[in-house]
C-alpha cells in the first residue's frame, strides 16, 4: 500500500548552461577565414505542474534531489549547444511552494497550473557572436552560468468544499462513506484514518468534495496527536461540518465538550493566506461556515444524548442534523443542507474563467532581482576600505568570464567601465589599490582595483579581438604604382650618383662619418685625408685589378 506524504523538502536544480567556444575557420586557399566559435546551450528548467491524476508527494520523499539537464558546448563551424533537457515534476492539486524560510513562492491549484522551482544557467556566446567591427577576431569566449540551485518545501493542501472535524472515532470515515463511494479504511479505535480522504457528493444539481480531516484532538493546533500535521487541509474548505459522537460509553466525554475542543483548535490554527489570491480573502476556521452532524443516533443511548445537546446548539446559532452512517438516517438533510453552504461559497467567490493555456508561475530570478545594473556598498575589513559590488549585470559577466585569458578579462574590465562602475568606485571614494569585491562572498572575485587597467582599452595599439591582417586595405590605383615606380627609380639613380662622385673624389661618406664621430674636422688633420685618399686609391686599384 502506498504510503500518504504531504510534506517534502526537495533539493532542486536548473541545468548549467554550456560554455562557449573558441574557434578560427581553417579552410583551403582561405587562411583568415574569421571566427566560427558557436554558442553553449541553456540548461534545462525545473518545473513543478499540478496533474489530477498525482496524489501523493510520496515519489519526491524517496528521490529529494532533483537536476535539468545541463546545456551543451559550442563547437567551431558556427555549431551551438544542445540545450538542457528540462525536468517537469508532478505534483497533486493544491500544493504549496515555499523557501526554506517558509515564504510562500507558489500555490499550484488547477490540473495544469505550474512554476518554475529553478531556472537553467544561460549558455556562453562563442567568439563568432562576440566578433564585431571593432572586435574582428575574438580570442576568447563566454563561459556558460551554472543554473539556480534552492531548497524548497512542498505542502499538500487537500482541495475540498467541505471539511469533516471532530474527535477520533467520532464516525467520519463512516460518514463519508455512506455520503460517497470513498472507501476510507474503518475500524473501532483511536487514529483509524491516519490519512485525509477525499469524496465527491452529489445533491440535487449540485457537485462537491468532501474531505475526513484525521486525528483532531484537544492541542492539535500545538502539534499533539496528528492535528498539526492535517489542519492544512482544511484551510481550503468553504465550510465545515462538526462531526459529534452521541454514542460514546466514556465518562469525560460529551456531545458539547467535543465541540468546544474542536472550536478552540480550530481557532487557535493559523490560516496562511491565499498566495494565489494576492493573500486576500482569509477567513479564520472558526468564522467559516459551519454546520453540526450528530452521529450514532441510530444506538439506544445516541438517540437520548441527541435529544438533551440538540436544544443548546441551536441556541448558539447551529444548524443541527441527528443522523446515522450505520442506518443512512437522515443523510440526505444533511447532504442537500452541505450543497447549500457550497453553493452561498461559490456565489461569493466565483470562479475564474477558464484560459486556453494553463497559467504558469515564474519566479523573479536571483540574477534579475534587482532593478538598478549595480550598486555599490563600502565596507571594512582588516581595517582596509573594501568596495562591494552588486548587481543582476556585473555577477552574471563575472560568471561568463574566463580568468586565465587576458583577453577575456579585459572584454570583462570594459563591459563594467561602459555601465558606469569605475565612475562609480571613484565617487564611493576608491582609490588605486582598494580591494573590489563583485558579488557575495561565496561566489564573488576580488581583486585590487586600478582605474588604468580597468579601462585598457585606450593602452592597446587598437581594439580588443583587433586582427591587423583582416584590416581592410585599399588596393592603389595605377597611377599610384606608377608614380611609386619612378620616386624608386629616381632615388636609385641619385644613389648611383652619389657613389660615383665619392669615386672620383677618393672621400666616402663613410669615412668621413667616422672623422665625424671622432671629432677631428678635415682641415685639422690633412695628413689623415691623403691616408684616407691613399687608401681609397687602393680600394680602386684592387677593384680594377
Amino acid at each position: 500500500m502506498a504510503a500518504f506524504v504531504d510534506r517534502v523538502v526537495l533539493h532542486v536544480s536548473g541545468g548549467h548552461g554550456g560554455h562557449g567556444c573558441v574557434s578560427v575557420r581553417r579552410e583551403k586557399f582561405k587562411p583568415l577565414g574569421g571566427p566560427d566559435g558557436g554558442n553553449g546551450g541553456n540548461g534545462g528548467d525545473v518545473t513543478l505542474v499540478v496533474d489530477n491524476q498525482t496524489t501523493t508527494l510520496l515519489s519526491f520523499h524517496h528521490a529529494p534531489h532533483r537536476h535539468a539537464g545541463n546545456g551543451g558546448p559550442g563547437k567551431g563551424d558556427f555549431s551551438n549547444g544542445a540545450h538542457g533537457e528540462s525536468l517537469v515534476l508532478k505534483v497533486p492539486d493544491g500544493t504549496v511552494v515555499k523557501d526554506a524560510d517558509g515564504n510562500i513562492l507558489a500555490d499550484l491549484v488547477g490540473h495544469g497550473a505550474s512554476f518554475v522551482a529553478a531556472e537553467g544557467g544561460q549558455g556562453g556566446l562563442g567568439n563568432a557572436s562576440l566578433s564585431s567591427q571593432k572586435r574582428k577576431a575574438p580570442g576568447f569566449a563566454l563561459l556558460g552560468i551554472p543554473g539556480d540551485e534552492r531548497d524548497i518545501v512542498l505542502e499538500l493542501k487537500s482541495v475540498a468544499d467541505i471539511a469533516l472535524v471532530g474527535f477520533p472515532s467520532a464516525g467520519k470515515s463512516s460518514l463519508i462513506a455512506a455520503l460517497s463511494a470513498a472507501r476510507p479504511k474503518i475500524a473501532d479505535y483511536p487514529f483509524t484514518t491516519l490519512v485525509p480522504n477525499l469524496g465527491v457528493v452529489q445533491a440535487g444539481e449540485t457537485r462537491y468534495t468532501v474531505a475526513d480531516v484525521p486525528g483532531l484532538i484537544p492541542g492539535a493546533s500545538e502539534g499533539k496527536g496528528l492535528g498539526l500535521e492535517f489542519l492544512r487541509h482544511v484551510e481550503r474548505c468553504a465550510a465545515l461540518v462538526h462531526v459529534l459522537d452521541c454514542g460514546s460509553l466514556e465518562s469525560d466525554r460529551d456531545p458539547l465538550s467535543d465541540f468546544d475542543a474542536i472550536e478552540a483548535e480550530l481557532a487557535a490554527y493559523a490560516v496562511e493566506p491565499i498566495f494565489a489570491q494576492g493573500g486576500s480573502g482569509v477567513v479564520p476556521l472558526n468564522e467559516r461556515p459551519r454546520i453540526v452532524a450528530l452521529n450514532k443516533t441510530d444506538l439506544p443511548d445516541g438517540q437520548d444524548m441527541a435529544d438533551m445537546v440538540r436544544a443548546t446548539l441551536e441556541q448558539r446559532g447551529l444548524r443541527v442534523f441527528e443522523v446515522s452512517a450505520i442506518s443512512h438516517q437522515g443523510l440526505d438533510q444533511l447532504k442537500f443542507a452541505m450543497a447549500d453552504l457550497v453553493r452561498q461559497a461559490r456565489e461569493r467567490t466565483p470562479e475564474p474563467e477558464q484560459v486556453a493555456e494553463p497559467v504558469v508561475i515564474r519566479p523573479r530570478s536571483a540574477r534579475s532581482s534587482r532593478s538598478k545594473d549595480f550598486e555599490i556598498h563600502r565596507e571594512e575589513r582588516n581595517l582596509e576600505p573594501l568596495f562591494r559590488v552588486r548587481g543582476a549585470k556585473p555577477e552574471r559577466w563575472v560568471a561568463q568570464t574566463d580568468f586565465t585569458n587576458d583577453e577575456a578579462v579585459g572584454y570583462l574590465a570594459d563591459r563594467l567601465n561602459r555601465i558606469g562602475v569605475e565612475e562609480a568606485l571613484f565617487k564611493q571614494g576608491a582609490k588605486p589599490g582598494d580591494a573590489v569585491v563583485i558579488g557575495s562572498d561565496d561566489d564573488g572575485v576580488v581583486f585590487d582595483w586600478e582605474p588604468t587597467m580597468a579601462a585598457g582599452a585606450e593602452l592597446l595599439g587598437g581594439p580588443r579581438g583587433a586582427d591587423l591582417r583582416m584590416e581592410e586595405q585599399a588596393r592603389p590605383t595605377r597611377e599610384q604604382k606608377r608614380r611609386e615606380y619612378e620616386e624608386r627609380k629616381a632615388a636609385r639613380a641619385a644613389a648611383q650618383a652619389e657613389d660615383e662622385a665619392e669615386r672620383r673624389t677618393g672621400v666616402w661618406s663613410v669615412d668621413r662619418e667616422i672623422n665625424r664621430l671622432a671629432g677631428l674636422a678635415a682641415d685639422d688633420a690633412p695628413d689623415d685625408a691623403d691616408q684616407t685618399s691613399q687608401a681609397g686609391e687602393q680600394r680602386r686599384d684592387g677593384a680594377d685589378g
